[in-house]
């Protein structure tokens, strides 16, 4: 029956069946069919659904609250199981940026699960900011400043970034001197639908400046943004250790040297829980020891995804 309430309570916090089998890794006919089975078992009606919206009906919105009380329980249950016998267990789902997902977290999963085997890890990577309890994430790595007080976050490191273009862009363009030069160039941003104004952010001595920036180009994936920097089409500001690779080779060249962009913090990111469960604890501590030491020495840096 576990499995039913999984999908249930899903559904109800998501507000679709569809959405709900995405989350857990069901095709949508497989979902709708545990949640008859459910409504059969429990011999009442639990969701209303139309062709656009599901709501719990009186008596859903009863055993959801019951539902979660049994999931929680069984959570706590498999926690302790585990805490007991010293050998975490259990799926763990992890989000991640594309490029340190490819680069830096895809490497250390695989050496993680040598290390706990009895742990599934689901790694799911986009640059876009997954929702967690929407998605059912365990754990996230942000690469972004952090004000949500509502989940716990443990910083991993400052990333310094830095502004830099192929010598190809510079010879054709020229460089520029300060960063309000940037209005003049061709500055590949990282964007989403709904994205604001893009701007990039220097230290000076009066304080973080932002400065708008726009291009020809943007892409929702920084990977390309990189390509498209390596192939001459524009000048990119990326985390160094992205970068460093290519700056050593020369393939990219620093700008803006007497200006230094605002760092990014890189930090774990997972839901607030009295009990957090063994498996999460034991990844974040795995990752906490592993991550800073790449990020502050990049030449350790796996050369995954875009090569240029």
């Amino acid at each position: 029956m576990l499995n039913e309430l999984n999908v249930f309570v899903r559904a109800v916090e998501l507000g679709s069946i569809s959405a709900a089998a995405r989350s857990l890794r069901l095709s949508a006919a497989a979902a709708s069919h545990r949640l008859l089975q459910l409504e059969d078992q429990v011999g009442a009606r639990l969701l209303n659904r139309t062709t656009r919206n599901l709501q719990p009906t009186e008596a859903g919105h009863i055993f959801y609250e019951h539902a979660l009380d049994v999931l929680r329980a069984v959570e706590r249950a498999e926690s302790s199981m585990a805490t007991a016998s010293g050998v975490p267990t259990g799926v763990l789902r992890v989000t991640a940026p594309l490029g340190f997902g490819r680069r830096v977290l895809a490497p250390l999963v695989a050496e993680f699960n040598d290390k706990y085997p009895k742990v599934e890890v689901r790694l799911r990577l986009s640059d876009h900011q997954v929702d967690l309890l929407a998605e059912g994430i365990d754990i996230a790595v942000r690469m972004a400043v952090l004000s949500d007080s509502s989940f716990v976050a443990r910083k991993l490191v400052d990333c310094p970034r830095i502004v830099c273009a192929s010598p190809r862009y510079i010879e054709k363009f020229g460089a520029p001197e300060t960063p309000e030069d940037l209005a003049q160039h061709n500055c590949l941003t990282l964007r989403f639908p709904g994205s604001a104004e893009a701007r990039w952010s220097f230290r000076s001595h009066e304080g973080v400046k932002p400065v708008a920036v726009n291009g020809r180009f943007d892409a929702d994936d920084g990977d390309v943004l990189t390509a498209w920097a390596l192939q001459g089409v524009g000048i990119v500001l990326k985390p160094y250790w992205e970068v460093a690779t290519h700056l050593r080779n020369g393939e990219l060249e620093p700008l803006l040297s007497g200006y230094e962009p605002e760092p990014v913090s890189l930090s774990l990111l997972y839901p607030h829980r009295q009990q957090l469960p063994m498996k999460v604890r034991v990844f974040a501590d795995y990752m906490i020891g592993c991550i800073k030491p790449l990020i502050e020495q990049p030449v350790q840096v796996a050369p995954w995804g875009y090569s240029g």
